[in-house]
């Protein structure tokens, strides 16, 4: 199983939609067995649940996320735990062992980007997503 983690600085970056990392975790029988953080390369938004699908990520832990991105990860077939904080590599752990604390309804409607677009600002992602 690969779980890819929004990442910053050995923690969970708190916006999906605005990550440049991901750290890409390979499991087995419950235990880690290889890791790697990788750039994002410009893509945003909608966009990283494709960039997440070619790398055959099952699972992505995150903080904020917005409706749009969980749209197009529910549709990569990528599962979404949400709402999470703190260490990376202890998201991942905490997870394998089944105690990681998350939250399945996290919304990130928020949008503080340059560019306007009816009623949000919107940059490098297509509004139909909203």
């Amino acid at each position: 199983m690969k779980i890819a983690v929004t990442y910053e600085n050995g923690n969970i970056f708190q916006h999906f939609g605005h990550t440049k990392q991901f750290k890409i975790y390979e499991t087995d029988n419950k235990k880690i067995i290889n890791s790697e953080i990788i750039g994002t390369d410009g893509h945003g938004h909608g966009a990283l649940a494709g960039f997440l699908s070619s790398k055959k990520v099952d699972i992505l832990i995150c903080g904020g996320i917005g409706e749009g991105a969980k749209t197009a990860l529910r549709n990569s077939g990528i599962r979404l735990l949400g709402g999470v904080q703190g260490s990376a590599d202890r998201a991942v752990e905490e997870f394998l062992a089944g105690t990681l604390s998350y939250n399945p309804d996290i919304t990130c409607d928020h949008h503080e980007h340059e560019n306007i677009c009816e009623e949000h600002h919107c940059k490098n992602h297509s509004c139909e997503n909203h």
